[in-house]
């Protein structure tokens, strides 16, 4: 089947306006995804500096995750993590 063929329907053309906006957000977007990369490859060098230092980057990842929660959720989640591992014997 060809292009020619398919009961595809060409999209309406954009007014100049709406152009400009799509233009601003494709490139917000863009500068954004480069920003992003950015501050990840900054992070990977943050890990490997406090793991050069000895610092146990696996901890260090759970405790800044922990902190991002509130204490409750915090709280909740030991509670939940207790009350299985006494289940299994564990504690």
């Amino acid at each position: 089947m060809s292009f020619e063929d398919s009961d595809i329907v060409a999209p309406q053309s954009l007014d100049i306006s709406t152009k400009e906006k799509l233009k601003l957000y494709v490139s917000k977007i863009e500068n954004l995804e480069t920003e992003k990369s950015e501050i990840a490859e900054q992070l990977k060098e943050v890990y490997a500096d406090a793991k050069a230092l000895g610092f146990d980057t696996k901890a260090l990842r759970k405790v800044i995750a922990r902190r991002k929660k509130d204490a409750k959720a915090v709280a909740e989640e030991e509670m939940m993590l207790d009350l299985y591992l006494h289940a299994l014997g564990e504690i």
